[in-house]
């Protein structure tokens, strides 16, 4: 009997290799909305392809979710106004200072929740995060959480739905953009609730994860490799005195909201102001790459 000859393996670190799967993908795509074309930048369709083990046809599936995701919640047109309310007590922000390497923060706080509302937190959730993007420096495709548990009890604990839905939106319409993240101080109690979410959170999510606590300068020396302790606040460790201002944040976000806008609005001169899920295969004018297009994908 003749044995049937086996396709080479994939080796992620063979750029020819790669680019060859990234363009299989985006033909794979077909025609998309002015906004599906912003969306899908080289550098996104290469997410999308790492978290699938570079799987066109499964990647494809995943970044087609995520397209009609996107045209049916508009995370790009969340605005300020929209979620300011959720933000008052600097639950969850992006901080003023970054990592060794230059990558966004973005600092949680669950003791300091503030609302009830399960859409409210979840669109919060999503303009945080396209906010940190668009955010990122060049080159860089990943973000740190510090998630600050200081007082934490079960009390605090996101129902499980906020929970399960959170954890979908981040791995499956925001993938490979975690880079590591920092669980600080998180009591005991928190391990038994940690292990229930943990169902919903990818192998890989998971191994970013580290419990770091201010008692044990050990475990901090790991959250210090990657933010220097002289930019990281005294209240999480550091030496810093900044703290969150909701004022001078609200301004900040404002500002970055007419950038935002700016960006998408080349859809509103197409006439795809807001493309539906319809739209998402529509063919529409392709809009220049530029840096701004690769950090919002």
């Amino acid at each position: 009997m003749f044995r049937r000859k086996h396709a080479p393996d994939f080796n992620s670190n063979d750029a020819e290799q790669r680019e060859a799967k990234i363009t299989a993908l985006k033909d794979a795509l077909g025609p998309l909305s002015a906004r599906g074309e912003k969306y899908c930048s080289e550098a996104c369709l290469k997410r999308y392809l790492e978290a699938r083990n570079w799987n066109v046809a499964k990647s494809r599936k995943m970044l087609e979710e995520s397209l009609k995701w996107r045209a049916a919640y508009k995370p790009e047109d969340i605005r300020w106004p929209d979620v300011s309310a959720e933000g008052e007590t600097g639950k969850m922000y992006r901080a003023s200072f970054r990592d060794r390497e230059g990558r966004t923060v973005v600092v949680m706080r669950p003791t300091k929740q503030n609302t009830s509302s399960h859409e409210g937190q979840i669109r919060f959730l999503v303009y945080t995060l396209e906010n940190a993007i668009i955010h990122l420096p060049e080159a860089q495709e990943k973000m740190v959480w510090l998630i600050d548990f200081t007082g934490w009890t079960m009390a605090h604990a996101s129902p499980i739905k906020t929970s399960r839905e959170t954890a979908n939106i981040l791995q499956n319409h925001y993938p490979e953009r975690l880079a590591i993240a920092f669980l600080l101080n998180a009591p005991k109690v928190f391990e038994a609730f940690f292990k229930v979410i943990k169902v919903f959170l990818d192998p890989k999510t998971i191994e970013k994860v580290n419990f770091v606590y201010q008692k044990d300068e050990e475990s901090m020396k790991v959250m210090y490799k990657y933010i220097d302790p002289e930019v990281l606040p005294v209240e999480f460790g550091g030496k810093s005195n900044v703290s969150y201002n909701h004022e001078e944040y609200s301004e900040l976000m404002m500002k970055d909201d007419i950038k935002t806008a700016n960006f998408w609005a080349d859809d509103a001169k197409n006439g795809h102001a807001n493309p539906g899920v319809n739209e998402i295969l529509v063919p529409d004018v392709t809009p220049q790459p530029s840096l701004l297009a690769a950090k919002a994908s």
